[in-house]
Parts: C-alpha cells; sequence; structure tokens
C-alpha cells in the first residue's frame, strides 16, 4: 500500500515510517505542511496519515479541507495530540476518516491503517451495469442517473 505519512516530528514519523515498512507498505514523509499538500493533492495514495498540528502556515486541517474540496476520496487517519472530544470531532466532520490520539500504540496505528484501506477496496470492488453512474467511497453507495443502486 503507498502511504503518505505528513509529520514534523521526528521520533513519531521515524516510529510510524519504520512500522508500516516492516509491515510491506510503501512510505513517503513529509514533515510540513506545505511539501504535505503539495504530495496530498498532486499524487495518488492509498491512504494519508496526517498530524493536526504542523509547523508554518499550513496546518492538517488546512490540508485536509483542500484535499476533499478536490473531491479527492483517499482514506485519511488523521493523528495528533490535541485529544478532547470537540476536536477528535472537529477533525472527522473536517474530512478525516478516522481519529488517533497522540501517544498511541503502533498495533493499534496498523489496524486502522488495515482497516481503513478495507473500507476503501470494498468500495472500489463494487460493479456496476449502468451507463452514468457514481461511486462514493464515504457510504460505499453506487448511483446510476436515476437512483441509488
Amino acid at each position: 500500500m503507498r502511504c503518505l505519512v505528513i509529520e514534523d516530528e521526528a521520533d513519531t514519523a521515524r516510529y510510524i515510517c519504520n512500522g508500516l515498512e516492516e509491515a510491506g507498505h510503501t512510505i513517503t514523509l513529509v514533515r510540513d505542511g506545505v511539501g504535505g499538500l503539495h504530495l496530498a493533492t498532486n499524487e495518488r495514495w492509498d491512504i494519508i496519515i496526517l498530524d493536526r498540528m504542523l509547523p508554518g502556515d499550513v496546518d492538517g486541517l488546512s490540508i485536509l479541507g483542500t484535499i476533499r474540496n478536490l473531491g479527492k476520496t483517499t482514506p485519511v487517519l488523521i493523528l495528533s495530540a490535541l485529544a478532547s472530544l470537540d476536536e477528535r470531532v472537529r477533525g472527522l466532520r473536517g474530512g478525516g476518516d478516522d481519529y488517533l490520539t497522540k501517544p498511541f500504540a503502533f498495533s493499534e496505528l496498523l489496524a486502522r491503517v488495515e482497516a481503513l484501506a478495507r473500507r476503501g477496496a470494498t468500495c472500489k470492488s463494487a460493479v456496476c451495469a449502468g451507463k452514468s453512474t457514481k461511486t462514493s467511497r464515504r457510504n460505499c453507495s453506487i448511483r446510476s442517473a436515476a437512483s441509488a443502486i
């Protein structure tokens, strides 16, 4: 699986990248919001792991909002030290597919990544014979020009 990790803290980034590489995934690491935004919007990823608080003018929620405004449905796992209920809800309502608070166990991060990948694969495998269709990974529905299938 091709993963983009946007994380500024060196130890956390190393922990995530080493573990995902050991699990057989291909990792690209970006340590700032500007670079993360560029790669997230200009390349294709199977999953994005996104830190909420990044240095500089572009934070995690800004990146997430831009991704979703462009119509990209790439699964995004938000990582954050912001652990309050309001912050978690803000991240999920901002377009995140999952939210994991720091500190975290790598086994939980990997399980969440695998779950997001399964959801995406299930939706992508849907086949429709209709002429005009639109798929939605968010709720895994398929709509034809006439109605929901």
